[in-house]
């Protein structure tokens, strides 16, 4: 069984767009997120990407994680590695 999933942009039918209230803004990052790591896209855009580029997307998502998740978290939702986070607890 997958550890991941992108169901959200696979159901949503709202707005996509970014400003008009929080709620869509939330909306539209989820899309968008969901939408940029698809597999067919990243194999098209991960040669084309500069390493400042990389770098870039890699340490904005990492520091997310560290600001928002607790290590269990991380383990849990990031990770999908349930039996790492109970075995550090």
């Amino acid at each position: 069984m997958s550890k991941h999933t992108h169901q959200f942009v696979e159901t949503y039918q709202g707005l996509i767009g970014f400003g008009l209230d929080r709620e869509t803004d939330e909306n539209t990052v989820i899309c968008y997120l969901q939408k940029f790591s698809d597999d067919a896209l990243m194999e098209t855009l991960r040669n084309r990407l500069t390493d400042a580029e990389l770098e870039d997307i890699f340490s904005l998502l990492s520091n997310l994680l560290c600001r928002h998740l607790s290590e269990k978290e991380y383990h849990d939702l990031f990770l999908g590695d349930e039996s790492e986070a109970a075995e550090n607890e």
